[in-house]
């Protein structure tokens, strides 16, 4: 799991605006970091089939995300895939 302040760093770069936690671009990178670390976990601790149920929950919800953004704000989502190092 993200600590607070990991939270905060992940968010800092895509934010709109001060209090702005929830657009999709903040949600994308939040759970491109929680994804990332949990993979992480993963190549550990092979038989965790629990945390892998939810990383691919994770990384379920990153794809509806990223879709809406791409639909929505292509300029957005271009930039956002851009700056996280994801595939299109």
């Amino acid at each position: 799991m993200l600590s607070t302040r990991q939270k905060q760093n992940a968010s800092k770069e895509f934010k709109k605006h001060d209090t702005d936690t929830g657009s999709p671009a903040v949600q994308v990178a939040v759970l491109t970091r929680s994804i990332e670390e949990l993979t992480g976990h993963l190549k550990k601790h092979r038989k965790d089939n629990h945390s892998r149920r939810g990383l691919l929950k994770m990384v379920g919800k990153r794809k509806r995300l990223l879709d809406y953004l791409a639909k929505t704000d292509e300029k957005g989502y271009n930039a956002t895939i851009k700056k996280l190092g994801l595939k299109k």
